[in-house]
């Protein structure tokens, strides 16, 4: 498409645009394991018409020390290539994940320089609400060149993240629920022991959201920041368990105009895995 589209679309528009030319439709349902789902299963039993399976599960970086770590620019690229994913496409992403991993696959091709990337409001979930039809199956796909992607930026590494302790050039907030944040005991879903990365704040990503899941309004978000004890005017790098849900608070950040943002990828799963990393525990540390 040539005409510009906002960063976040509501249903109502993808039903009136999903079969324009140079719009790609790509699902990025994902899934914890606790959850007992198979995203592509349930995308061959329904899915908006005309999308794409993304395979956002397999778009991990194998070949790093950091767990479950962003993919590869060629990775991400060849996915798109084996999608039909021409670079002059404006990709619309959507989930039907209790995580919300549209933001993760945002966040993805965002940091790799995809610059026409929106995400649908609500999701799949919101689509069904509103009673619009789904189709059975897949497309039949022709594959086109991988694009030329660059390698992920406002991405920072467990060093910068030590570094950033002495020198608190970030603000560091993390999207998990305040009981695995700051309580003392096991972390429910990756295991390890609960806690945080000194000095982070919290703000679990279920509040930048709507109960239907959408995305609360530019002031609702700004509000829920400030609340957080977010300095807008100062750079944040968010973190979570794997990187999945610091994606919608990055994502809830760009709405609101904020881009001196980053990912810590690695996040807590690399964090308060390693022995030698600070780590605050309890509400008082």
């Amino acid at each position: 498409m040539t005409t510009p589209i906002p960063d976040l679309v509501p249903a109502q528009w993808l039903a009136a645009h999903g079969d324009a030319a140079g719009l790609a439709i790509l699902d990025a349902s994902h899934h914890l394991p606790a959850a007992g789902r198979d995203a592509a299963a349930e995308f061959a039993d329904g899915h908006i018409p005309g999308a794409r399976f993304l395979g956002l599960a397999s778009l991990i970086d194998q070949t790093s020390s950091v767990p479950a770590a962003l993919p590869r620019p060629e990775q991400l690229a060849e996915r798109l290539g084996e999608l039909g994913v021409t670079p002059n496409d404006t990709i619309i992403l959507y989930d039907d994940s209790a995580i919300r991993t549209s933001a993760r696959a945002w966040f993805m091709l965002s940091a790799c320089g995809w610059e026409n990337t929106a995400i649908l409001d609500g999701g799949l979930a919101r689509w069904r609400a509103e009673g619009r039809p789904l189709e059975i199956g897949s497309l039949e796909i022709s594959p086109a060149p991988p694009p030329n992607l660059a390698p992920a930026r406002a991405v920072r590494s467990k060093a910068q993240m030590l570094a950033n302790l002495d020198t608190q050039a970030e603000q560091v907030l993390d999207a998990r629920s305040a009981d695995r944040v700051f309580g003392s005991g096991i972390d429910p879903v990756h295991g390890g022991p609960n806690g945080r990365i000194p000095g982070a704040r919290n703000l679990p990503f279920t509040e930048v959201l709507n109960p239907d899941g959408t995305y609360k309004s530019p002031e609702e978000l700004r509000a829920a920041f400030a609340a957080a004890g977010v300095d807008l005017t100062r750079p944040v790098t968010t973190t979570c368990g794997s990187g999945v849900t610091a994606s919608v608070l990055l994502f809830a950040l760009h709405l609101i105009g904020k881009r001196d943002t980053a990912l810590y990828d690695g996040s807590w799963s690399e964090w308060g895995a390693d022995p030698d990393t600070p780590k605050a525990q309890g509400p008082d540390a």
